[in-house]
């Protein structure tokens, strides 16, 4: 199930009593030097870079005797180290995703000829059962609470018939991305610590990840657009139907994450393929689906602006229902505008200061990050008057028809004339909803 290290482990005894000439007596034997703490695995340039102080010293001190270079395996960067020697690094504590017990050390041995045998990492065993750390508490907490209210809301926005319009497909498409989103974090923290975290099958849920990832951005992006043609591009609002926002949110981040799936699979890995997933490692790459995010935020912006500016500007002297229904609307948007662009920034760029400060950055974006969805489910449904006026009609009508008993009912306790348009209709006159009334038949 953990990492296969067995590669990488040091040469048998009779291949060590090679190690030692017998025209090499004047070397230090077989000595060890001190501990060093893990670094991890970088590129060769890296590496040496890493240990050019030190390779400068040895160069000076061991002109005679010699050295192995700084050396950088699929897992660690090995320090310079005077030949004959063993080289101690303490084990690490995590790889690929799987920890182990770092209060081991992993070894490699410095040759009299300056070369390096294979690095052993027999010592560093995978510590099972381990309980998560605070950070995945509080992501697993808040995608479940999170999971639970946009089910909720999904729920509400599906049953009540008089809440079904373009504007609330809208909503329930960007509450399904952001659940999507959430059951596939789950889905991964499961697989990682599981035996599915390997080839092909950690493959496709981290891809299914970035995907439905990208979409929370891009039907972010759609409600932008949407209440932008609302209020400053009123005469376009028929050329887009229901079909063309599906387009924008599902099928634009496919394109994008498909041709990153495509690039990233042909990129090379020091890593063994077969024994880890490497697709979670950050990438150049990774800007194919990151860049057009960044993109969606900003435009979003200029739709912000806009639409601020014509609601001061043009709709200042009329105070209506309408006005201020696109006023609401409008402060939902730039609630949810920081939100995003927020924690998304906090996800790409990390600072990278003291131990304790770097705990509470993480934690921190933890809580807002795992916060995002309710955030939607509070603001476009909970929050809402014309959810709330839909749910104390339902909630009246249902309190009556117990009072009343069945034969009452059964007498006519409801209008002939009433249905859930004209109440729909009715409703709309008193101020509790975000669109205009004309936005109500669904979108098609």
């Amino acid at each position: 199930m953990g990492n296969d290290l067995s590669g990488l482990e040091g040469p048998s005894d009779a291949t060590s009593a090679e190690m030692l000439r017998p025209d090499a007596m004047d070397y230090p034997s077989n000595a060890t030097v001190d501990l060093v703490d893990y670094v991890a695995a970088v590129n060769q340039t890296g590496c040496e870079e890493l240990y050019a102080n030190e390779t400068l010293a040895m160069t000076r001190e061991l002109s005679t005797l010699g050295f192995c270079g700084p050396m950088a395996d699929p897992v660690a960067c090995w320090p310079p180290t005077p030949v004959n020697t063993t080289a101690v690094i303490r084990c690490f504590a995590e790889l690929n995703f799987i920890r182990y017990d770092d209060s081991q050390n992993a070894s490699r041995f410095c040759m009299w000829n300056g070369t390096w045998t294979k690095s052993n990492y027999s010592a560093c065993k995978e510590i099972f059962n381990v309980p998560p750390d605070v950070e995945t508490s509080i992501y697993f907490v808040g995608y479940t609470f999170g999971l639970i209210s946009l089910s909720v809301a999904v729920g509400i926005f599906t049953y009540f018939k008089e809440l079904r319009c373009l504007r609330n497909t809208i909503h329930m498409n960007l509450m399904w991305s952001y659940m999507l989103t959430y059951t596939m974090w789950i889905i991964t923290l499961i697989s990682l610590n599981t035996s599915f975290n390997v080839s092909v099958p950690c493959v496709f849920i981290i891809t299914l990840l970035h995907y439905f990832h990208i979409t929370t951005f891009f039907w972010m992006f759609v409600e932008g657009l949407y209440l932008y043609i609302l209020v400053v591009e009123t005469l376009t609002r028929e050329n887009f139907k229901l079909r063309i926002y599906l387009l924008i949110g599902w099928v634009f981040p496919l394109c994008f994450i498909a041709v990153w799936a495509i690039l990233k699979s042909f990129i090379s890995t020091e890593d063994d393929p077969a024994n880890s997933c490497d697709w979670f490692n950050p990438h150049l790459v990774d800007w194919i689906f990151q860049a057009p995010q960044v993109a969606v935020l900003l435009l979003n912006l200029i739709f912000l602006v806009a639409i601020m500016w014509v609601l001061v500007t043009k709709l200042r002297s009329a105070n209506t229902v309408e006005t201020q229904q696109y006023h609401k609307a409008a402060k939902a948007l730039l609630v949810l505008m920081p939100l995003l662009g927020v924690t998304y920034v906090i996800t790409i760029w990390a600072p990278t200061p003291d131990a304790d400060s770097k705990r509470i950055f993480e934690r921190a974006r933890a809580v807002l990050l795992s916060l995002q969805g309710f955030t939607v489910a509070l603001l476009y449904c909970f929050l809402n008057t014309e959810v709330q006026n839909a749910v104390r009609h339902h909630l009246a009508t249902w309190k009556t028809r117990r009072s009343l008993g069945p034969n009452r009912l059964r007498s006519g306790s409801r209008s002939k004339d009433w249905s859930p348009r004209s109440r729909t209709e009715s409703i709309r006159f008193t101020e509790w909803s975000l669109v205009p009334p004309d936005d109500i038949e669904p979108g098609s």
